[in-house]
């Protein structure tokens, strides 16, 4: 296992709701909140966070996450079972039934397969082997008969005074008998370069800020496993750095409620337009941008305009 140990300031990244459909914009089940991968929306583009967070307008399904929402899957449930049966062929015996699942959840993963071939023109079989291959690396990092996690797929939450509702899930959180917590998150992808780290530093930092803040505990440690190519990122939060976490959400905030009372959601050119499933739509690619539904932004970001 190779451990990076990261301290780098971090850049801000915002949670994403389902991605819905313009035509009906209906209340919120709960109140509406700001989450590390919106966050990172707003600053990779404005206008992106816009289509995803306001106007909720519906995305092809990614593949990469769709393999990366059937293991989290995995890992949840393996923790179900005793220790001593939390082994590698147990995870991969919950693989088939886990996808299934997920189908009847959200039938758009079926689009990812026609003619029973999926993308890279695997079948089932090769496509739940690939997870399979995902999980093989988890079993390296880590072994599940030596922890007891203290929950797992945890809603967090806390209010902000003077700013946003702050909203995550924390993969896994475990709670040591001194009372040392550790935040965990599961990512399928391989590890940023060097240098690249900033925005995973903030999506855990986000969380120590909010377990913090509710709980009264600084976490001790805040821990990124990248199943991807192995690699485990690793960083021990002061209050310092919680502090300008907090302030530098509160200054993402501010330049999104700006946006919505100005209705200027400007876009933003980088390499990542290449995937991103709206340019038909943008102005930097010619196209035109739908006008914001009526009721969207009070009832999707709490912000009366």
């Amino acid at each position: 296992m190779t451990t990076t140990e990261v301290s780098q300031e971090p850049v801000p990244d915002v949670t994403a709701e389902a991605v819905g459909t313009v035509s009906a914009v209906r209340a919120p089940s709960r109140p509406p909140a700001l989450s590390p991968s919106r966050a990172n929306d707003f600053m990779q583009c404005p206008l992106l966070f816009r289509f995803r967070t306001v106007d909720r307008l519906p995305e092809p399904p990614s593949a990469a996450a769709a393999r990366g929402t059937l293991v989290h899957s995995v890992l949840e449930r393996l923790y179900d079972a005793p220790l001593g049966e939390r082994t590698l062929a147990a995870a991969n015996d919950l693989l088939p039934g886990e996808w299934d699942r997920l189908l009847e959840a959200d039938d758009r993963y079926t689009s990812l397969f026609t003619d029973g071939v999926g993308p890279d023109g695997q079948d089932r079989a090769g496509w739940l082997a690939g997870a399979g291959s995902l999980l093989g690396t988890y079993f390296t990092l880590e072994d599940p008969n030596r922890l007891e996690p203290a929950e797992r797929e945890l809603l967090v939450e806390s209010q902000l005074d003077g700013g946003p509702l702050l909203r995550g899930i924390v993969d896994r959180l475990d709670v040591a008998p001194t009372g040392d917590v550790r935040v965990v998150d599961y990512k399928t992808g391989k590890s940023p370069r060097p240098g690249y780290e900033s925005s995973a530093v903030f999506q855990m930092r986000f969380y120590g800020l909010v377990l913090w803040r509710e709980r009264g505990v600084l976490p001790k440690m805040l821990q990124l496993v990248y199943l991807g190519d192995g690699q485990v990122l690793r960083g021990e939060p002061t209050v310092e750095q919680l502090e300008h976490t907090e302030q530098k959400i509160r200054t993402i905030w501010s330049a999104i409620e700006e946006a919505a009372r100005t209705g200027v959601w400007k876009p933003r050119r980088t390499k990542l337009c290449g995937w991103c499933a709206h340019q038909s739509l943008c102005p930097e690619f010619g196209g035109t941008p739908p006008e914001v539904p009526d009721g969207a932004i009070p009832l999707r970001l709490g912000i009366t305009v």
